[in-house]
């Protein structure tokens, strides 16, 4: 599990939250060159899948690796993952979306910091999907009124 919560590695690395998200954009851009990305709900399953997925790493981890912590970045990726749901396939959409998910991950504003009172792997995941959410906000709005 340390393995899947730290994303192959990448949680042992300085940064590593913001290579996790970094690494996350290739395999997006990926998807969506793919014939089934026509359909959102695909992408929205895998991200509920991820979601999930860290929720299980999160709690198997704690015990070893203390609270939220560090090394955990699956929940990076899943942040990620939610920041550019139901966005055009567009490459500056998919960069917009990585600044303004790691914007809200790092400050942390509108409730962010709160979803980290959560216990075991839904308070390592939880700030990174609102996180997430936060940034598809924004970008749902540039999407609609500055056309790229």
């Amino acid at each position: 599990m340390k393995l899947i919560a730290s994303v192959f590695g990448i949680g042992y690395i300085k940064g590593g939250g913001t290579i996790a998200a970094i690494v996350t954009c290739p395999f997006i851009y990926f998807a969506w060159q793919q014939p089934w990305a026509i359909n959102p709900v695909y992408l929205l399953v895998i991200t509920l899948l991820i979601t999930m997925l860290g929720v299980y790493a999160g709690n198997k981890v704690e015990p070893f690796w203390g609270k939220d912590s560090y090394r955990v970045v699956i929940d990076e990726v899943a942040g990620m993952l939610f920041s550019i749901l139901f966005i055009p396939t567009n490459l500056y959409y998919l960069l917009g979306g990585l600044v303004l998910f790691r914007f809200f991950d790092i400050v942390k504003p509108l409730g962010v910091r709160k979803m980290e009172v959560f216990k075991g792997g839904v308070g390592v995941m939880a700030d990174d999907v609102l996180a997430g959410i936060y940034a598809n906000i924004v970008l749902q709005v540039i999407v609609h009124f500055v056309k790229i």
